[in-house]
């Protein structure tokens, strides 16, 4: 999300991923609103309640997520199947 890295706990990441599928819902129910919705929650969850790491900290990222200002007509690449996280 152009941020840097966040570590997930287990709790954290079903988060995620339920809201990661709200968007998918809503990408593919072409619900813009729901979209924006869902989007920014996701966001906001992973920046409150993620771990970020430091700039000299640097791993492997399991899940690259789009940039906050991701239009809904982006979206439709990126959250699309199983979304951005797999399950």
């Amino acid at each position: 999300m152009g941020e840097g890295q966040y570590r997930l706990a287990d709790d954290v990441r079903e988060r995620v991923n339920e809201l990661d599928n709200a968007v998918v819902a809503a990408v593919e129910g072409n619900d813009e609103d729901g979209f924006h919705a869902a989007f920014e929650e996701m966001l906001d969850v992973i920046r409150k309640d993620g771990e970020h790491l430091g700039d000299d900290e640097l791993e492997t990222s399991d899940v690259i997520v789009p940039p906050p200002d991701t239009s809904f007509a982006e979206a439709a690449g990126d959250f699309s199947g199983e979304g951005l996280i797999p399950g």
